[in-house]
């Protein structure tokens, strides 16, 4: 697979064009996301290299999907463009961050050079679940199918819920819907990711060994999930900040007389840990695990996840469902899918004013007291938003911090592979727990 046969896609991948036809004829996916009524006209976009003309046009329309080899990409309605080498990235049999989703080679916070899409850019994210399934079938004609991980269906469910009164800056009064599992005697608490809610810690929650150590608490933001919005609370109004965040975990601590609860959580989540390890005294911590955080994030935020001619349970999930590792469970991976669909209109967008640019450690994280609030950030290699160098680079700011990165793992390491990620989270409870004082 040399770089030069990537300078023209469609001749790289003219011969496969046939069985990736049959693919989209067959496959439940794609299905799923065009038999509709609503689909009133051919959509088309096309792929191809920078420097090069020729590219491959897809044509979806209303449960039908063919491909061919063109001369130019002008009746696409847009275009995914990168580089040779970016394209032989993501056709490699598993590839490699960020090279597993487009998503992934257009970037968030971090850009790539090379990759551009052209034309119409609100048809691009309109027609995002389109695209990226279509994508993902190529690369199987290409590469055959991904050796994805297998999981075992659990038997039986460990986990109840119910639902609390607190009070926290910004929001207000809430009626918040939290859940527990374990008997152990170390109480921590998961956040969830921006635009989500708790269930997706309900792998870890199952998992013996964390119920024999711990005693775990999982609870939905207002207004996220199955937690109630403020009486004051407007649709589309929603914003996070590190004081609201901060908080409303510091409430659901003391409604729930949790001792020296050790704080985990990903992505914004991710970054809240380091805050309220900053903050300890006042949340009453005694540990942070931070997953997917750094000191610092910011980006040129776009709207598309707050537009008003964009499906935002489409657009969402589709837009954070690259950053998972290729290889985690398809029924996992589909979860995190499912529950970012699910959200109320503006919630993502709000919590994101948190991740990017609304949460600032970089001056503060070095004054973490780690021998009173411990913290072990752990970080999947497959996340293309926070890397393992940038938590790599907080963790060092902290004096008695410890960071890991963690293979096979994306963004959401505790929903995508439960079984991989908890030894890790283990090694990490076991840390902060021995090297905590008082």
């Amino acid at each position: 697979m040399s770089l030069d046969a990537w300078a023209d896609l469609s001749a790289q991948l003219d011969g496969v064009l046939p069985k990736f036809n049959d693919l989209l004829s067959k496959d439940g996916q794609y299905q799923a996301f065009t038999a509709t009524k609503a689909l009133e006209k051919d959509v088309t976009f096309a792929i191809k290299a920078v420097g090069s003309e020729n590219a491959i046009l897809i044509t979806a329309n209303r449960g039908v999907g063919t491909a061919k080899a063109a001369s130019s990409s002008q009746d696409a309605l847009f275009t995914l463009s990168a580089l040779p080498e970016q394209w032989k990235g993501f056709f490699k049999p598993q590839p490699v961050a960020p090279y597993q989703s487009y998503w992934g080679m257009v970037g968030m916070n971090i850009k790539h050079d090379g990759v551009r899409v052209l034309g119409d850019e609100q048809a691009f994210a309109v027609y995002t679940h389109i695209w990226r399934r279509a994508l993902e079938l190529l690369h199987e004609a290409y590469c055959g199918p991904l050796q994805i991980a297998d999981e075992p269906q659990p038997e039986e469910d460990h986990i109840v819920g119910r639902y609390v009164y607190v009070t926290a800056p910004l929001w207000g009064r809430c009626k918040v819907f939290y859940e527990q599992s374990g008997t152990g005697k170390q109480d921590i608490v998961f956040l969830h990711t921006a635009g989500s809610d708790s269930r997706q810690y309900h792998g870890v929650m199952n998992d013996p060994r964390m119920r024999e150590r711990c005693n775990m608490i999982a609870f939905d933001l207002p207004g996220h999930g199955r937690s109630f919005p403020s009486r004051s609370y407007l649709p589309g109004q929603h914003t996070n900040t590190e004081d609201s965040y901060v908080g409303c975990i510091a409430a659901v601590v003391k409604a729930l007389k949790l001792n020296k609860p050790i704080i985990c959580g990903a992505s914004m989540a991710g970054q809240v840990c380091l805050a309220v390890a900053i903050r300890a005294d006042a949340v009453g911590a005694g540990g942070s695990i931070p997953l997917q955080g750094s000191d610092f994030l910011d980006m040129d935020r776009q709207w598309f996840d707050k537009s008003p001619y964009v499906n935002q349970s489409l657009f969402n999930p589709e837009w954070i469902y690259g950053m998972m590792s290729p290889t985690a469970p398809l029924a996992n991976k589909q979860l995190i899918w499912h529950l970012y669909s699910a959200q109320a209109y503006g919630m993502f967008h709000g919590d994101l004013d948190f991740y990017f640019g609304g949460w600032d450690g970089r001056s503060r994280v070095a004054s973490i007291d780690t021998k009173k609030c411990p913290v072990y950030m752990l970080t999947g290699e497959y996340d293309w938003s926070n890397t393992p160098a940038m938590s790599q680079a907080t963790a060092d700011k902290i004096p008695g911090a410890k960071h890991k990165a963690m293979p096979n793992l994306g963004h959401f390491p505790a929903t995508e592979n439960p079984a991989i990620f908890v030894p890790y989270l283990l090694e990490a409870i076991d840390h902060i727990v021995a090297t905590r004082e008082g």
